[in-house]
């Protein structure tokens, strides 16, 4: 069947039902507590998602099955009715029934190139909204679809997807893989590989960060400060005091709370016992205007200071300042990690009717189906 019958085909009309489900998604966007950017951008992939769907009508049923009929036939499978079969996919049976058109469409175009659009980011997303973590990965190591997924953003979705879960040793073995296949590291990939690190906390997942670590600055690649973070507890969890004094020392701005509170950490373990009653108490009389939040301590590192001054000379000086600082309101029951895998909160965007209902693009004056399909 011709591009044109199948999208007059493809004219799917939302029902309530379906509606919902897309926009319950939309608010479970924001589940991955370890990240320091938008890795997945999942929400602005369901609000594409939405438009899509929005955008045809007919059924959804009958247009997958005539690109499973056009498999069926062996019949060449169009890069935009890919797109479409992905975006309309809403369930398990959906994606394994898009998947297969996948691995179609790649063993007829491995030997071309597919210009600017990657199918991989857009087939992790879809994984991501539905829990298949584990379809997800076995298909982004397929070697079957060597070259399929050629871009670190796939890769990097499905590290975040199988961190969610908890999943650490697979969020390794995908970052062995990447390393295998030639695809390069960016900023986000460094922070979920070193993030997976610290929370294993191995000898094994601590060698790896340190060889991560080694090869990306050697190929002066970005390694976001959230990362060199992750590095620097991982060391003072391996006992390494002066390689997290090493790694402290990469991050550039250092004003945070997590960067302070790891900074008098580093100086406790260290029994550098001056230098972290003098951060407390630059912290404690901080001429920070009163709408603004005080910097706060951990009670993880509040009890390490102590315990490392118990029975010293300075003692009584962090007896003291602790005194102050818990007066102040500035000392929390927060620990290392809770800051180290806290997201700050962002404004969601909200689907209005009116959005729905807008039918060309702001950027390109083009009709709003043919300038998804270009995304």
């Amino acid at each position: 069947m011709a591009l044109r019958g199948l999208y007059a085909c493809a004219r799917i009309i939302l029902t309530d039902s379906s509606r919902a489900a897309v926009l319950r998604g939309a608010i479970k966007s924001d589940c991955l507590k370890c990240r320091h950017g938008d890795v997945v951008k999942l929400q602005d992939f369901q609000q594409r998602k939405l438009a899509v769907a929005h955008q045809v009508s007919g059924s959804k049923g009958y247009y997958f099955d005539t690109v499973n009929q056009k498999m069926e036939k062996k019949q060449l499978i169009l890069k935009d009715e890919l797109k479409i079969l992905l975006y309309l996919c809403q369930s398990a049976e959906d994606v394994f029934m898009a998947r297969n058109a996948m691995y179609r469409y790649h063993e007829e175009n491995h030997n071309m190139a597919f210009g600017e659009f990657k199918f991989g980011p857009l087939f992790m997303r879809l994984c991501y909204e539905l829990g298949l973590e584990e379809l997800g990965a076995r298909t982004l190591t397929d070697p079957a679809l060597k070259g399929f997924f050629s871009d670190s953003t796939s890769f990097n979705i499905a590290i975040d997807m199988l961190f969610t879960k908890q999943c650490y040793k697979s969020c390794l073995e995908l970052v062995g893989e990447m390393k295998k296949q030639g695809v390069p590291f960016n900023k986000d990939t460094f922070m979920l590989a070193l993030a997976t690190c610290y929370k294993l906390n191995t000898s094994k997942s601590y060698l790896i960060c340190l060889t991560l670590l080694e090869e990306g600055q050697t190929k002066g690649s970005l390694i976001p400060r959230h990362a060199y973070c992750f590095a620097a507890a991982l060391a003072l969890k391996q006992k390494d005091i002066e390689r997290a004094q090493a790694f402290y020392s990469q991050i550039m701005s250092t004003d945070s709370r997590l960067c302070q509170n790891l900074r008098v950490l580093i100086l406790a373990m260290k029994g550098s016992m001056k230098e972290a009653v003098s951060a407390l108490t630059t912290a404690l009389v901080s001429k920070t205007p009163v709408f603004v939040k005080k910097p706060e301590f951990s009670q993880e590192v509040v009890n390490e200071l102590k315990n490392k001054s118990a029975g010293g000379l300075w003692e009584g000086k962090v007896e003291q300042v602790v005194r102050l600082l818990e007066e102040a309101g500035q000392i929390t029951k927060q620990t290392i990690d809770d800051f180290l895998c806290h997201t700050p909160s962002r404004r969601r965007k909200h689907l209005g009717i009116l959005e729905q209902e807008r039918k060309t693009s702001r950027r390109t004056r083009r009709t709003l189906q043919s300038t998804l399909l270009l995304e």
